[in-house]
């Protein structure tokens, strides 16, 4: 009986290659693996698209029994404002309390034994936020079109607010999980994304405040709800405001580097 031919393989077939994948292969695989966990995190969820959704409705179907009147149709005026919400979200309170947990549970820390470099493993983090902001614009620009929503938009200035919007909140969200404990994260990052929410220029816009707005416009959440405003409504790209997000972004980065804790 003769034994079965097999054909010859070519040499090296079976030669272990140890090595890290290449960074950019780590920093896509890592961002998946954070944009699913996000996803299926029920709180998280109802951050990222379930709470913005209920304020732009509700907002829109109060305004008219508060008697908010705007030069532009409500629902022109408030979806930018709720899209700046959902990055608000998504980019500083879900971002500080995934990772002030991931720090109390040692996640991060294990992560740092493996290949994945610590730039490697924030700019996953960061790219996570991305894939999940699209889903947000999608799922929040169906409701507002559904509701009426007559968009006039300026890429430019979306596209900047978008990047420079998440990178402000995001170095801050990490700013605030990397030096306080998991509970006092949850607290602060809740509490702070609830009075942002109210009494930040985020939703409605800046004018709406009065003398107070002429403070709250240097904040994040005012530059970023004026900055999609403008972008949303208007077509326009106000500079001012991607400065005050870019300089909140270099703020934060640059505290977040020297005070973050890994363990």
């Amino acid at each position: 009986m003769t034994a079965p031919l097999v054909p010859a393989l070519p040499p090296g077939t079976f030669t272990p290659r140890p090595g890290a994948a290449p960074v950019l292969r780590q920093v896509l695989a890592h961002a998946r693996m954070e944009a699913r966990l996000l996803l299926r995190n029920g709180e998280q969820l109802l951050l990222a698209v379930v709470v913005p959704v209920i304020v732009l409705v509700g907002a829109v179907r109060g305004s008219g029994q508060l008697g908010l009147s705007y030069a532009h149709p409500v629902i022109d005026v408030f979806t930018p404002g709720v899209l700046a919400l959902a990055v608000m979200s998504t980019s500083f309170t879900s971002l500080a309390i995934a990772t002030g947990f991931e720090r109390r549970y040692g996640v991060i820390k294990r992560l740092g034994a493996s290949p994945l470099s610590r730039s490697s493993l924030l700019a996953g983090k960061v790219l996570a936020l991305a894939m999940v902001e699209v889903g947000q614009v999608v799922v929040i620009g169906a409701v507002a079109l559904a509701m009426g929503w007559d968009p006039h938009p300026g890429w430019l200035g979306l596209l900047l607010a978008l990047l420079l919007g998440t990178a402000a909140f995001a170095s801050l969200g990490l700013l605030v999980a990397g030096s306080l404990r998991a509970e006092a994260t949850l607290a602060a990052a809740n509490l702070i994304y609830l009075l942002l929410m109210s009494a930040g220029a985020v939703v409605l816009p800046v004018s709406a405040y009065g003398g107070f707005g002429d403070v709250v416009r240097w904040l994040p959440s005012g530059a970023l709800g004026e900055a999609m405003r403008g972008a949303l409504v208007d077509g326009d790209v106000l500079w001012r405001d991607y400065a005050v997000l870019a300089v909140w972004a270099v703020i934060g980065t640059a505290a977040t580097t020297r005070t973050f804790k890994w363990e």
